[in-house]
C-alpha cells in the first residue's frame, strides 16, 4: 500500500465533530467548482454533492444519513487531500470513475449530533415512505443517473468486535434484496468489491474486519437500492483500540474508501473474487467499553456484583463539540460479557451517595 495510498489527514477538520456551516463554507472556499447544492434539509441547511471524473463506472455515495456518523465525511474529506498530493492517480482513477458524493445528508442531526433528522425521522428507514425531506433529496439524486455502483457510509458503536479480543474497526454488508436473501448478480457484484477490500487490507486491520448479518430490511436505503437494480455496499466505520476520537478508524475508512473506488475501476461489474467475502468473518455485539467487575456495594446485606458502562456521545454546545459521558447500562453477573476495559475492584471501596449504580444514569460513583 505504502507505494500506492500514503494516508493525508485534512488538518482544516481534526475532529470527529464537523459543524455543518464549517463544512459548507470549506467547500465553497475548496471546491466550488465541483461541488453542487441538490437541495435543502428539513432546516433550510444546503446539502452538496461533490462531483469527481468522467469515466464509464458511476458511483453514488453519501455521508451522515445518520448525523451522528462523521468517520465517512471525514475519510473523504482525507481522501481529497491525497489527490490534491498525487494528481496522476487521481487522474487515473476518475478516466475510469464518475463519482457522485453527498457530503452530509442529515446536516441538521449532524449539527446537534443526533442520529435522526430534525422531525425524529431515521432517514435510513424512510426508503419506502419517504417521509423525511433528506430522503426524498437522495433518491432524486440516484434517479438522475444510472449507478453502477452505491456507497451507503456509515458508523457503528464499540459495542461490536471482529474477533474475541478485537473491535471491528471496519464492518461492511452486501445487502439483501429479499428476505430469502438471495445471492443474485448485484449482491456477488457488491461483495466482490468487499472481498478486495478485504484482502487488502489484511495486513493492516488483521482481524478487526467483519461483516453484518445480511437479514433483509424492508424500509432501509441499502435493501431497496439493492431491489432496484443497483449493487451497494454498506461501510460501518467502528472502534479501534483506545481511540474514542476515532482517529486510526478515520485513517482505515480512508484506505477503505480508496480501495472501494479502486477495485470498481478495475473490475467494472465483474464478480470476480465474491466468494471471499464469506471468509469475512461476522459482525459480533459483545463488548461494553468498561466493566467494573467484583464491585462491593454498601449495602445491609453481602453484595458483589459486576457494572457495566457505556459511554453516550453528548453534544455540548457551549463548547461546539461532543463529549463521552459514561452511562451505566447493565449490573449483575456479568461474567460471560467483555469490555474494552476492565476494572477488578476486588478490596477496593465503592463511593457513592446511592447504594446502588443507577441502570441507564450517568455514572454517579467512583472506586478507591
Amino acid at each position: 500500500m505504502a507505494g500506492i495510498f500514503q494516508y493525508v489527514k485534512n488538518q482544516d477538520f481534526p475532529e470527529r465533530y464537523i459543524s455543518p456551516e464549517k463544512l459548507f463554507s470549506y467547500l465553497q472556499a475548496n471546491l466550488s467548482d465541483c461541488i453542487t447544492e441538490i437541495g435543502k434539509s428539513s432546516l433550510g441547511k444546503p446539502i452538496y454533492k461533490l462531483s469527481l471524473g468522467n469515466g464509464p463506472v458511476k458511483v453514488a455515495a453519501w455521508s451522515q444519513m445518520h448525523g451522528n456518523e462523521s468517520t465517512a465525511t471525514l475519510a473523504m474529506l482525507d481522501l481529497l487531500e491525497f489527490f490534491k498530493a498525487h494528481d496522476e492517480v487521481k487522474q487515473k482513477l476518475f478516466l475510469a470513475l464518475t463519482l457522485d458524493f453527498i457530503f452530509m445528508l442529515n446536516p441538521d442531526g449532524s449539527e446537534v449530533w443526533t442520529r435522526r433528522n430534525a422531525f425524529d425521522i431515521d432517514i435510513n428507514r424512510d426508503f419506502l415512505k419517504e417521509s423525511s425531506i433528506e430522503m426524498r433529496i437522495l433518491k432524486n439524486f440516484i434517479k438522475d443517473t444510472k449507478y453502477d455502483y452505491a456507497l451507503n457510509l456509515h458508523d457503528q458503536r464499540t459495542i461490536f468486535s471482529a474477533d474475541k479480543d478485537l473491535p471491528a474497526t471496519l464492518s461492511f454488508l452486501a445487502p439483501s434484496q429479499d428476505t430469502e436473501r438471495s445471492l443474485t448478480e448485484n449482491r456477488k457484484k457488491s461483495m466482490a468489491i468487499i472481498s478486495a477490500i478485504f484482502i487488502q487490507m489484511q495486513q493492516f486491520l488483521p482481524n478487526q474486519i467483519a461483516r453484518y448479518n445480511d437479514e433483509f430490511y424492508p424500509t432501509s436505503s441499502g435493501d431497496n437500492l439493492m431491489k432496484f437494480g443497483i449493487p451497494t455496499i454498506l461501510f460501518e466505520g467502528g472502534f479501534y483500540p483506545n481511540d474514542y476520537g476515532r482517529q486510526q478508524s478515520r485513517k482505515y475508512y480512508t484506505y477503505a474508501l480508496f480501495y472501494a473506488l479502486k477495485t470498481m475501476a478495475v473490475l467494472r461489474g465483474d464478480t470476480v473474487g465474491y466468494e471471499a467475502y464469506f471468509r469475512i468473518p461476522e459482525n459480533k455485539e459483545s463488548h461494553f467499553d468498561i466493566i467494573y467487575r467484583n464491585v462491593k456495594l454498601n449495602t445491609d446485606f453481602d453484595c458483589v456484583l459486576d457494572v457495566a458502562v457505556q459511554y453516550k456521545e453528548i453534544f455540548d454546545a457551549e463548547i461546539s463539540n461532543i463529549k463521552l459521558i459514561p452511562y451505566v447500562v447493565e449490573v449483575g453477573d456479568l461474567g460471560r460479557k467483555k469490555a474494552w476495559q476492565e476494572v477488578d475492584c476486588t478490596g477496593r471501596k465503592f463511593v457513592s451517595q446511592n447504594k446502588f449504580p443507577k441502570l441507564d444514569a450517568e455514572i454517579n460513583f467512583s472506586i478507591e
